[in-house]
């Protein structure tokens, strides 16, 4: 009886983990870890397990319950620890010395190999085996994994652990921060709290029928109270308000999901101030706001004829891709692969 680590990547459907676990035990399979990855198009349930039988006779038994895109390597014992746990240990070892910074992302990884890449090398290919990792303007780590692509989730974590290694960035208190456009012009940035409510009715009715309908599908006349006190509750996402001359302009919300790994964004920002790089500042801050928190991935859901929103998307990054409805588009965005992008 040996360790195999197995990845599969199944839809994110109920059952689906139960449905796996009990293929694993059919084979005699015993589950040591457990952990789950949101990824481009669906979930990667990866087990450790001590499992007598062969590797092909695993793939098969999961393949017949819906897994896809099923890999089983072998594993070591000490392969069993924590994760978290061991997560922990690098960052530790990592603040005391930081110039090891390629060897413990490859340890972090347990990738094959880790080494630093600069300039034109820098730019991103398309191998899943390999993950660049932006350190600075110019510099970068590039990981290799021959056995195992990386996932979104692992790439999240590894931007996280390349953070512990740069200088400490300025703290800046949320209810004080600016956001300076190409014109000149400041805006003013807060969390969305209860005392917006008139401020957010009023911006309401300054956007268009069209602006609304991009942001909730319809031509919402009014924010219905209960949208209003969701979007202020800390607990469900984090919102800001971008405000002027006494007027909230711009209203941005990111929203969390059941999805594991996974929050969402949306934008409502006023007629006369779309075009000016407005929304572009207030997606970086999202993005890096669901960074912070530990998110994997960004999405967006907007209509097909939104060519505002889907430029402004897929100059941070973002890879767009149709749903059910032919009339609405999904935008995904990788943590950590957020693009620098120029005022629109």
């Amino acid at each position: 009886m040996g360790f195999l680590r197995i990845r599969t990547t199944v839809d994110e459907r109920p059952g689906r983990l139960a449905s796996l676990a009990a293929a694993l035990a059919e084979k005699g399979g015993n589950i040591l870890g457990l952990s789950v990855h949101p990824d481009a198009d669906g979930t990667v349930d990866e087990f450790v397990a001590e499992i007598p039988a062969a590797p092909e006779a695993v793939r098969e038994a999961l393949e017949a319950v819906g897994g896809r895109r099923v890999q089983v390597v072998p594993a070591c014992a000490h392969e069993l620890t924590d994760e978290p746990t061991r997560a922990l240990l690098l960052a530790s070892r990592l603040r005391t010395a930081p110039w090891r910074l390629p060897e413990l992302l490859k340890e972090l990884l347990r990738a094959d190999d880790a080494r630093w890449v600069y300039g034109s090398d820098m730019s991103d290919l398309p191998d899943p085996t390999l993950l660049t990792l932006p350190v600075a303007a110019r510099r970068a780590i590039r990981l290799r994994r021959g056995d195992l692509p990386f996932t979104l989730t692992e790439a999240a974590r590894a931007a996280a652990f390349v953070r512990l290694a740069q200088p400490p960035a300025e703290e800046v208190d949320p209810a004080e921060r600016s956001v300076k456009l190409a014109d000149g012009t400041e805006t003013e940035i807060r969390p969305l709290t209860s005392v917006y409510r008139e401020a957010v009715r009023d911006l309401h009715d300054r956007c268009s029928p069209e602006s609304r309908r991009f942001r909730y599908f319809t031509a919402m006349p009014a924010l219905p109270e209960r949208v209003f006190d969701r979007l202020c509750d800390r607990g469900r996402g984090h919102s800001v308000v971008a405000g002027r001359d006494g007027q909230v302009v711009a209203l941005a919300s990111l929203m969390f999901t059941p999805d594991p790994g996974i929050a969402e964004m949306a934008f409502l920002v006023e007629d006369r101030w779309q075009g000016r790089g407005l929304g572009a500042a207030l997606a970086r801050m999202l993005v890096a706001e669901a960074r912070d928190l530990g998110f994997a991935e960004v999405r967006a859901t907007l209509l097909s004829d939104n060519v505002r929103m889907r430029r402004l998307l897929v100059s941070l990054g973002a890879t767009l891709g149709y749903t059910d409805d032919p009339g609405v588009v999904e935008a995904r965005l990788a943590i950590g692969v957020m693009a620098t992008a120029s005022p629109s």
